[in-house]
């Protein structure tokens, strides 16, 4: 056997083992994505960031997830290169803030809790305090005031149009590639069933895993008496 295959043999086998040693083998796991795509005015958005998203945060589920924000949600890029945004160009501004927040800040710790903030607001019906939210969380309010004044922010805002995929309606939750429609509410029983792999991830039990197949066991169970129905019918014709 070469040297150079031996190295890459033991390298294996020595990441293997520390997977298999070490107190939290989080590491070793793949995350399940969740991407929310949404717009900053959207009440339905706002909603779901300030009192469902913040869920996995609490029990540290968030460690097993790979989460993606992207504000764009149906605004449509103009004939003259500009921003229509369904709530208005306060709308447009405050997504490129948040597309700012998200590109100057990539620490999900750092972009997360301003966004959440800014969203707050934005719930409570009273989103022009949002820059309250810098102050709070210590945060240099100048680098995301300088992205959304430069060309920086709407370069960002363009990179969010091309990545947000057809959907029917904000906020457009997806799990692993599997868009929620209006079940978005309970992502974190799709997160559950997600998860492929072997450490328990904290807010699943296999009572989630029975709250997220019963939908699909009663629409079953019912085509099922149907067709039975129909075959009885049949024979007694």
């Amino acid at each position: 056997m070469g040297f150079f295959l031996q190295k890459k043999l033991s390298s294996f086998f020595l990441f293997s083992l520390l997977c298999f040693i070490q107190l939290s083998s989080i590491s070793c796991e793949k995350k399940v994505s969740l991407a929310l795509y949404y717009e900053s005015l959207c009440p339905g958005c706002s909603n779901f960031i300030v009192n469902y998203l913040p869920k996995i945060f609490k029990n540290g589920m968030i460690d097993f997830v790979d989460l993606k924000l992207v504000p764009w949600g149906n605004t449509k890029i103009q004939p003259n290169n500009t921003f229509k945004c369904q709530h208005g160009p306060a709308e447009c501004f405050l997504d490129t803030v948040e597309a700012c927040a998200l590109d100057v800040w990539p620490d999900l710790n750092e972009h997360f809790p301003f966004i959440h903030c800014v969203e707050s607001w934005i719930y409570h019906k009273n989103y022009t305090q949002w820059e309250t939210c810098f102050q709070k969380l210590n945060l240099k309010k100048k680098l995301v005031t300088d992205c959304v004044g430069g060309d920086r922010g709407k370069e960002l805002e363009l990179r969010h149009a091309a990545e947000t995929p057809p959907h029917k309606f904000v906020p457009w939750v997806v799990v692993d590639g599997q868009p929620l429609y209006t079940d978005y509410r309970e992502f974190i029983s799709y997160i559950c069933k997600a998860y492929k792999g072997t450490t328990p991830i904290p807010g699943c039990s296999s009572s989630d895993s029975l709250s997220f197949t019963s939908k699909l066991s009663t629409i079953s169970s019912t085509i099922t008496s149907f067709v039975e129905q129909r075959v009885k019918l049949a024979a007694s014709a």
